[in-house]
């Protein structure tokens, strides 16, 4: 039934990377406050529609601007049209999408796509790989990278003691300010740690990508790292230091 999901969403990317290349000015204004609760911009507007057009055959639509952009059913696509806004408009090579497929409330199929570089994480009950914008056709496996340095800590100026803590611990991080590739990128990276509300837009695609991972993930913060020891030592330092 949903065979042909990956597909369309793909070429929804492909079709919404083009107009990012196009650099319309119209891209980098404002409008009203999205549903999330951020000034939408002309791209995540644009990309939106895009996506809307390519995608609502396969379900109702759950956007991070629009809200339900039609009635929730029994198959609903969670979609952040454009994971990084404020990236792309900055011209910082760190921003993209957000989908995922949700039948029946469980989470069957996702994609991140970052648009800056065309790197696509897809997962689907079948395959869970990496591939890319420019060659879709190219399937590459996920592999732990056990040499990183560094973690991905989103939100981390919001938190001054907490990542002082990690930082005098040699825990280094970055904080690139997109969430959801943050979580495709999982696998690469020390951990992933993010502090705030957990927005479905946000996270649904990037935790079904990294499940394999140890993760927590409560109302208050969410942690992902690839080794058991850097997640028990994370989990022990964010706790106290929250609660």
């Amino acid at each position: 039934m949903m065979s042909g999901f990956i597909d369309s969403a793909i070429e929804a990317c492909l079709e919404v990377r083009r107009i990012v290349r196009s650099d319309s000015v119209g891209l980098f204004h404002s409008h009203e406050r999205g549903f999330g609760g951020d000034v939408s911009s002309g791209v995540d507007l644009a990309a939106e529609s895009i996506f809307f057009e390519r995608l609502s055959p396969y379900g109702s639509l759950f956007s991070e601007e629009s809200g339900w952009m039609s009635p929730r059913s029994s198959v609903n696509i969670i979609l952040d049209p454009i994971d990084g806004s404020d990236n792309f408009i900055s011209r910082f090579p760190y921003y993209g999408v957000s989908i995922a497929l949700e039948e029946e409330g469980t989470t069957t199929q996702a994609l991140v796509c970052n648009l800056a570089n065309g790197d696509l994480f897809i997962r689907t009950p079948e395959a869970y790989y990496r591939s890319s914008l420019d060659f879709p056709a190219l399937k590459e496996e996920v592999l732990s990278n056990p040499f990183s340095k560094i973690g991905l800590f989103e939100k981390s100026p919001n938190h001054p003691k907490l990542a002082k803590k990690l930082i005098d611990g040699g825990l280094k991080f970055r904080s690139p300010g997109a969430l959801a590739l943050s979580l495709a990128y999982a696998p690469y990276v020390k951990y992933v740690l993010f502090l705030g509300t957990m927005r479905s837009y946000d996270i649904q695609a990037g935790l079904f990508l990294s499940r394999h991972l140890p993760t927590f993930q409560n109302d208050r913060f969410l942690l992902i790292a690839q080794d058991k020891e850097v997640f028990e030592r994370l989990l022990a330092i964010v706790q106290k230091e929250i609660f």
